[in-house]
């Protein structure tokens, strides 16, 4: 990696970790969305998965999973992960969420359980704001725009 390179990559690290320093979970709200509450995710059209939480993706490749996980990653994911998973530096790029049973488990568990990392909030858990199917439908969009590279 040559030092401009280097620098940029850290000057963005900072700033994001800058960033979310400042994001706070309190009173059921995402917080680190600004004062925005998460949004409903109609996911009426989907079978439901009932109480327990999956660990593998039950929705991979269900066109109507993908449609309701596209409107509902602009509506709840997009304002720090980017407009189609493009990242602009505040939160991972999810684009490269690769397509295995571990990185199923690995996404389930933090977008149910947030990330906080030395008492700062990196992405605040959405557990009981957004349904584990709102979730899946979210992850089955993701593979849509997998880039592998």
């Amino acid at each position: 990696m040559n030092t401009k390179t280097l620098e940029e990559t850290l000057a963005t690290t900072l700033k994001a970790s800058a960033l979310s320093c400042c994001l706070i979970f309190a009173s059921g709200h995402a917080n680190a969305h600004g004062d925005v509450t998460p949004q409903a995710v109609d996911t009426s059209k989907l079978e439901q998965l009932g109480e327990e939480w999956r660990a593998e993706n039950p929705y991979s490749k269900n066109a109507d999973a993908i449609k309701i996980g596209d409107s509902a990653f602009n509506q709840n994911c997009a304002r720090c992960h980017g407009l189609g998973a493009v990242s602009g530096g505040i939160a991972p790029d999810l684009r490269y969420l690769e397509h295995t049973p571990d990185m199923d488990e690995y996404y389930i568990g933090r977008v149910r359980h947030g990330v906080t990392r030395n008492g700062a909030v990196y992405m605040p858990p959405f557990e009981g704001m957004i349904s584990q199917e709102a979730m899946w439908a979210i992850r089955a969009w993701l593979e849509t725009v997998y880039d592998g590279q």
